[in-house]
């Protein structure tokens, strides 16, 4: 039986897609499926704070139900300076509407945070300082503690996409040195998901990557919450919390 996932995709988004297909390529009868609404900044202005509303996610989400998918996720991390209960909601206000399961990458970041038992991260993301600190004090309030951080100061959301491996390289290493219980690369158009292994190899802290922490959280949603390697992210593989 092949399993459909739906993603809300950020439009200016060049990574998740991708990233996504690899990742499912060793799953066999699992594909995703991508609606888009407009997203072009990451900031804390109304203007950008106000691309997160409701109704154009919903209708994205309406447009994934022709495909009759078996869940719809966000796949974007806006919850992380909103707070939680948006995405809470969110999900909740997909599901009555689509009768469709749903939830998102922030709520899945969060279960398998709370899974593992890890109440402090490393944070790395392409964001401007301001947006980093709410993240920081949106995070405190759901237990998790931001350890260490670093940011580039980004504001384009396509720009985000343009992050080349050695800046990532530099800002994993400046996080894993303070020693969290984990690195979050917090961003979906940043192409970190590819590069997990090798940092996870290099400094001996879990990474987990925004997408990978997306789909893995799909994949819960129908009995397989396990990626099907651990090239990801050694937290996502296996069957967590199967069933």
């Amino acid at each position: 039986m092949t399993h459909r996932i739906g993603m809300l995709t950020p439009s200016s988004n060049t990574v998740l897609e991708p990233v996504t297909a690899a990742m499912l390529g060793p799953e066999g009868d699992v594909t995703a499926h991508f609606s888009r609404f407009k997203v072009t900044e990451i900031a804390l202005s109304d203007a950008a704070l106000g691309q997160f509303d409701a109704e154009p996610m919903l209708a994205a989400a309406d447009l994934l139900g022709h495909a009759k998918v078996d869940v719809v996720t966000w796949n974007g991390t806006s919850a992380s300076w909103l707070g939680l209960d948006r995405d809470r909601a969110l999900a909740a206000a997909i599901a009555a509407r689509t009768g469709i399961r749903a939830t998102t990458c922030v709520l899945s970041l969060f279960d398998l945070m709370r899974a593992k038992g890890i109440g402090s991260i490393g944070l790395v993301t392409p964001y401007t300082a301001d947006v980093q600190a709410e993240i920081a004090k949106v995070y405190a309030s759901e237990g998790i503690v931001v350890a260490a951080e670093s940011h580039l100061g980004i504001r384009d959301n396509f720009s985000f996409g343009l992050v080349d491996r050695p800046t990532l390289d530099r800002q994993i290493a400046t996080v894993a040195a303070a020693r969290p219980e984990a690195i979050v690369i917090l961003c979906t158009n940043v192409a970190g998901g590819p590069h997990v292994a090798r940092w996870e190899a290099e400094h001996g802290v879990p990474v987990i990557d925004s997408v990978a922490v997306t789909l893995w959280g799909a994949l819960s949603e129908f009995g397989r919450p396990g990626l099907a390697t651990p090239e990801f992210g050694r937290l996502l593989f296996g069957r967590l919390l199967a069933g």
